[in-house]
């Protein structure tokens, strides 16, 4: 969709993420044949089915603003907003929405995950935590025999992209409950004007961050529905 507005064509699936996308479809089509009829079960299968569909449209969505966030980056040379024509303002603006959009969305992907992961493992998180997130989930499961393949897995990439996903849970935690995140060097340079005009955050490196998190995020998709895919024909 995002992408019409550069004047592409819109996006297709293709090699590992394609696989990803069909897991997911494959399970979903599992849950709603499971999720015939009126029995207490299959209500809770069509939920599964459509958490698992709502997960497929997350993904499209970090994917199309991720990719905007990194267009609209590239139109942006200047180092601060001062120095920009308007043309380049504009851009930089674009870019910053579709940034926020992107790194609120990983974590929001993520917590989506996390209560599926926790009805169909019947992982009971809720009894540790009312309020959870993936991680919660995660760091439960991994004291779970049951689902030690899994949690070792997931949690692999997780350190893998460890200190990409704090910087990003930082400025997602800044956004939501602070301030706007690209107006924190304007806080710092307010408190020490001596400094000169207050630059841009690093995009690149926030660039680079958000496609850690992208990566984090679809492979751990990937992991966890290829073994829901498994278990979903012992599902009752």
């Amino acid at each position: 969709m995002l992408r019409s507005i550069f004047g592409e064509p819109p996006r297709e699936w293709q090699g590992p993420l394609q696989d990803t996308v069909q897991t997911i479809e494959r399970f979903a089509r599992l849950m709603r044949d499971k999720g015939r009829g009126e029995a207490g079960s299959a209500v809770k299968f069509r939920k599964y089915a459509i958490w698992s569909e709502g997960l497929l449209r997350s993904l499209d969505e970090l994917e199309q603003s991720k990719y905007a966030a990194e267009r609209y980056a590239a139109k942006v040379a200047k180092p601060s907003v001062d120095e920009m024509s308007s043309a380049e303002r504009l851009n930089y603006y674009r870019h910053v929405y579709y940034d926020k959009n992107a790194y609120i969305r990983v974590f929001s992907l993520l917590d989506k995950l996390g209560m599926l992961l926790n009805e169909t493992l019947g992982l009971r998180t809720e009894r540790i935590k009312s309020r959870f997130s993936y991680f919660t989930v995660l760091r439960g499961m991994r004291g779970s025999e049951r689902h030690a393949r899994l949690a070792e897995a997931l949690n692999e990439w997780k350190e893998r992209h460890q200190d990409a996903l704090n910087r990003l849970r930082k400025r997602r935690n800044m956004e939501i409950h602070h301030m706007n995140a690209e107006f924190q060097d304007d806080l710092l340079h307010s408190l020490n004007p001596d400094t000169g005009s207050a630059h841009l955050e690093n995009i690149a490196a926030n660039m680079n961050d958000l496609e850690e998190g992208w990566e984090m995020a679809w492979r751990t998709l990937d992991l966890s529905f290829r073994y829901l895919l498994k278990q979903g024909s012992q599902m009752a």
